[in-house]
């Protein structure tokens, strides 16, 4: 009966250990997968992209502003881009809004994180005064919205990236039929689209890479409603194979790719608070968690991270040359 006893209290030990192995390599790796991509990618040109976060700290933005603090001591952004809606409700009534303060400058408090910060507008930012956001870059020493679409280029050693960010709001078709966006109505979305063949004919860069507040694509809350967008901005996707489309406006974190053509697109609008997304049919990948995209970009290949409030690397994907 003892020797009974004592092998059944072996296998049970057994089990309970193989239990718990199970569960621990089950969990996602934290801290950029336990660095194996720092080295790879150590001469890189490193940014973060977030989306739809001001919310005087609340609803999560806090807690992924920590996260991106956190996260820069492994890998330290060069500069910050924004996909929109960078403060609601309304965005802000001019540069002296306190909003400024409570949802932005006080809140992304690490000192890493005190790099330029690329913006894109989004819809909330027209319902307040959408120029307060162009002319605080000229008050600010990290706001950096020049126009309401604008063009930058990076360079380090021999790596070059063209980013190119559009003001989104005029290509959406619903907001003529709507009196809360008529500051949208007197923007020439024909004079953006020339624009953007003059920047994008330039085929000088590593890589080309748009920023935009709506998305073409989503398995989110929009699913249905992409198609504007899609019909008047896919055709420039696929005349100029951009490599990268970032995009906002949907709540959560999104790689959809359609293998008809180049562009893989991403989005990242889970600085703040959240919403359940889905999936279609060209999804890679969507999460609602709260959280950030990491991304790095050496000559010939491009890698990109999708990172949760607690650290974990959630999604990655590599593009090569």
């Amino acid at each position: 009966m003892r020797e009974l006893l004592i092998y059944i209290s072996g296998i049970l030990l057994i089990v309970s250990c193989q239990s718990r192995q199970q569960v621990q390599s089950s969990e996602p790796e934290s801290k950029d997968e336990k660095g194996i991509f720092e080295k790879a990618y150590e001469d890189a040109i490193h940014w973060y992209v977030i989306g739809d976060f001001g919310r005087n700290g609340q609803f999560g933005q806090q807690e992924v502003a920590d996260q991106m603090g956190e996260y820069s001591e492994i890998q330290e952004p060069d500069f910050i881009v924004t996909t929109g809606d960078n403060i609601y409700p309304n965005g802000v009534a001019s540069v002296l809004d306190p909003l400024w303060k409570t949802s932005f400058e006080d809140v992304y408090r690490h000192h890493n994180l005190f790099c330029n910060w690329y913006a894109a507008i989004g819809n909330h930012g027209y319902r307040g005064n959408p120029q307060a956001q162009v002319d605080y870059t000229k008050i600010s020493q990290r706001w950096q919205m020049p126009a309401r679409y604008y063009v930058k280029n990076f360079e380090d050693d021999n790596i070059s990236i063209k980013i190119v960010f559009l003001d989104t709001n005029p290509f959406e078709d619903q907001y003529y039929r709507q009196d809360k966006y008529m500051s949208v109505w007197d923007q020439d979305s024909t004079r953006q689209l020339v624009w953007m063949d003059s920047v994008l004919s330039d085929n000088s860069a590593d890589w080309k890479i748009i920023v935009g507040h709506h998305p073409l694509y989503s398995g989110g809350k929009r699913i249905h409603s992409t198609g504007s967008i899609k019909n008047h901005l896919e055709k420039v996707l696929i005349k100029y194979n951009v490599d990268l489309y970032f995009a906002g406006h949907e709540h959560d974190l999104q790689h959809i790719h359609n293998p008809a053509y180049k562009t893989h697109h991403i989005i990242s609008g889970a600085g703040s608070d959240i919403r359940e997304t889905g999936k279609m049919e060209y999804t890679k990948f969507a999460a609602a968690q709260n959280g950030f995209v990491a991304a790095s970009a050496l000559k010939d290949k491009l890698l990109i991270r999708f990172i949760n409030v607690k650290g974990e690397v959630i999604h990655h994907f590599e593009l090569n040359k």
